[in-house]
């Protein structure tokens, strides 16, 4: 009778102790979980955030090339019709190069108001949108720009390209204000499962190991923003012989590395 009480109580206090651990591992789990969770909605918030930022740095960007537009080149065009009217008025012969430079005052609104429309910008893919910002630095002969690009396009994730045409939109403006580059060739390329993107000017370059020069141009920026998008970015420089930039997004993941995930 004594051994069966005894064993009665060893199996109670097993009991309890399995009990008792049980409770303890589904609290810890659930902390766990909430911790992740928690971490979860944080980055999200973060990720917005980024995102937002990023959508107004483009906006202010564009506003500053439109202010810069309508100053620096339609502005003086404007300025030189006036002038050739009033030569005009005495030599009528003259009037042509006045029609002459309404005419090209007429297709420089034309082509800044597809920087002003909204719903034009949003429909535009992301190699249209490069080749837009290519064409505006041949038209205001900033630079000799050019851009390459295989006919395949594939449909990316709307923040992505927020993220990617920023970082681009910084690299080509770090190229027109400091590297004093006369050239710059841009190529775009879908495969199956990557976008891959290198541009490279043939500027003065910089010391690539130089901190202060890389905050001050953005670089930190530029990479911790591909990180967001898990994009990876190489940024290579050389004094003298000009900077690049390589972007790779998989917008696919390739078929060993979901093989992996599984594993």
């Amino acid at each position: 009778m004594e051994q069966q009480e005894t064993a009665l109580l060893i199996a109670s206090i097993v009991l309890v102790v399995i009990i008792v651990l049980m409770i303890s591992l589904f609290l810890i789990f659930q902390k766990r979980k909430n911790s992740l969770l928690l971490q979860q909605k944080e980055a999200e918030k973060k990720f917005e955030k980024a995102i937002a930022e990023t959508q107004i740095e483009i906006r202010e960007e564009t506003l500053r090339n439109i202010s810069w537009e309508l100053h620096d080149n339609i502005g003086q065009l404007l300025t030189l019709a006036k002038i050739q009217v009033d030569v005009a008025q005495g030599d009528p012969k003259k009037l042509p190069e006045v029609t002459d430079t309404i005419t090209k005052s007429l297709v420089e609104l034309r082509a800044l108001s597809k920087l002003i429309n909204p719903d034009a910008i949003k429909s535009l893919s992301l190699t249209e949108a490069i080749a837009l910002e290519i064409e505006r630095f041949n038209r205001l002969q900033y630079i000799e720009a050019s851009l390459t690009n295989n006919e395949e396009v594939r449909e990316l994730d709307d923040k992505a390209e927020i993220i990617i045409f920023r970082i681009l939109q910084e690299f080509f403006s770090n190229t027109v204000k400091h590297s004093k580059a006369s050239k710059l060739a841009v190529d775009v390329t879908y495969d199956l499962h990557k976008l891959v993107i290198n541009a490279k000017d043939d500027g003065v370059g910089f010391n690539i190991k130089d901190n202060s020069i890389r905050k001050g141009i953005g670089l930190c920026n530029m990479q911790s923003r591909a990180k967001l998008i898990g994009a990876e970015i190489d940024i290579n420089s050389q004094e003298g012989k000009g900077t690049s930039i390589h972007v790779s997004y998989f917008y696919k993941k390739p078929q060993k590395a979901l093989v992996e995930e599984i594993d």
